[in-house]
């Protein structure tokens, strides 16, 4: 593990910061950064260790979608030698410790928030299981990934089948023995049933309505080609249907094997089972309902979409590129199967691929909508001085990755440095309440 140096080692109960941010990921490491440099006193509040959720929360063969060339964080960006390439699980985890170390970020690790609460006499109260910080401003860099979702549909299956959530899956090895039911199709799902299929499991796939994309197009990555023409860079705002985007499922690929495109009909050719949506469980009888196929259409139709945005840049702008063909099917269902008995097909395990819920229960400020979601202009909330960082769509469709998550730091640290009146050089008022809320500088691996 790569070793961070922190400078706080506990929280002193009733000390005073100008900012606490919550969460020590990369969101909040990127808004850190920029506090560092503009002087602005600062901890980062960390529940578990820097960067945790890249190693607790991925499976071993776990890659990067998005290519190396992306992993932009600010003041450091990837310096090896596969910018092209996609790095692993624990290749990301070292990086983003290695992040934290480059400016020796103010991380107190270990330490829970359980409420946020305003205070009486203006900033914010932030309580944790080791005390309670006031602070002027805060950040919740925490992301909007929370809690694993397991559908109402699990409780019905049979208590002798080991049921996991993608979070915890790790490997085919880690699974008993037997056939293996992937449930849902999104990003995580249809990498997961790659993985099993390519360790020669049987898979059983219950497909949702996630799209695809091809992973390369007329001779570069298509996550190249989406970004040369503004893509993730539009704001929600100005999407079709707004802020309902943010609830939009992301297309399936991999950077497995340096990048491919994950093509389910071509698993189902060497042997891989799909069916439509999982509909009920009663012990280790299960029902889909007749959906597959229109599930792989769609899948395919956004693929082919995308490729057709990609052809009309390349006219509008004269790139030289190589023509290539279109996409054809290489299977098709001959019948939809509804029906499936769990015990009979020798299936063992099931892993539910149906995402995470947010959850912001213990932050009692004003600032969420009637179903609970935050509310916010890129991050600025109408409470001063609270602030968000790390959602999916805070800006654009980039917001959860590595580069736009540098920009949208940028944005919340202007606000945040404004209010705090701090443009640069620290304080010694900062540096004197750092030094009750720290023991000692440690090293920490």
């Amino acid at each position: 593990m790569t070793a961070l140096v922190t400078a706080p080692r506990r929280v002193v109960d009733g000390t005073h910061v100008e900012v606490a941010v919550v969460g020590g990921g990369q969101a909040g490491l990127s808004i850190s950064w920029h506090l560092t440099r503009q002087g602005v006193d600062h901890v980062v509040l960390e529940r578990d260790t820097v960067a945790h959720d890249w190693i607790d929360r991925r499976w071993d063969a776990f890659t990067l979608v998005t290519p190396n060339w992306q992993c932009v964080l600010p003041g450091f960006a990837y310096d090896g030698d596969d910018p092209d390439g996609f790095m692993g699980r624990d290749e990301v985890h070292a990086w983003i410790r290695r992040y934290a170390a480059s400016f020796d970020a103010p991380v107190v690790e270990g330490v829970l928030v359980t409420r946020l609460r305003e205070a009486a006499a203006g900033g914010f109260e932030v309580v944790t299981d080791q005390g309670t910080i006031v602070a002027d401003q805060v950040v919740l860099a925490t992301g909007g990934y929370h809690r694993p979702v397991l559908p109402a549909v699990a409780a019905g299956v049979s208590d002798d089948v080991v049921q996991v959530h993608s979070a915890d899956y790790r490997s085919p090895q880690a699974l008993p023995e037997g056939g293996v039911l992937v449930v849902g199709s999104g990003q995580s799902g249809a990498q997961i049933a790659e993985d099993l299929h390519l360790a020669g499991r049987q898979v059983h796939l219950a497909l949702g309505s996630a799209p695809r994309c091809a992973r390369f197009y007329r001779g570069r990555d298509c996550i190249a080609w989406l970004s040369d023409m503004g893509v993730y860079d539009v704001p929600v705002q100005a999407q079709v249907g707004g802020l309902t985007k943010r609830e939009s499922t992301n297309h399936y690929m991999t950077g497995r094997g340096g990048g491919r495109d994950i093509d389910l009909r071509a698993f189902a050719l060497e042997g891989m089972r799909l069916y439509g949506r999982l509909t009920g469980a009663e012990g280790t009888a299960l029902t889909f309902s007749p959906t597959a196929e229109a599930s792989l259409d769609h899948a395919d139709s956004v693929m082919e979409s995308i490729k057709t945005d990609i052809d009309r840049f390349i006219e509008r702008t004269g790139v030289d590129a190589p023509v290539e063909p279109r996409y054809v099917p290489v299977w098709r269902p001959e019948a939809e199967v509804t029906s499936l008995d769990l015990r009979e097909a020798g299936i063992t395990s099931v892993v539910w691929s149906a995402g995470f819920r947010a959850d912001w229960s213990w932050v009692q400020v004003g600032v969420f909508d009637g179903g609970g979601v935050p509310t916010h202009q890129r991050g600025v909330t109408t409470a001063p001085g609270l602030h968000f960082l790390g959602l999916p769509w805070l800006h654009t469709w980039g917001s959860g990755r590595f580069e736009a998550i540098a920009r949208d730091a940028a944005h919340v640290a202007e606000s945040v440095a404004a209010r705090a009146g701090r443009a640069g050089g620290a304080g010694r008022a900062g540096r004197a309440d750092r030094s009750v809320l720290a023991e000692e500088a440690v090293a920490a691996g």
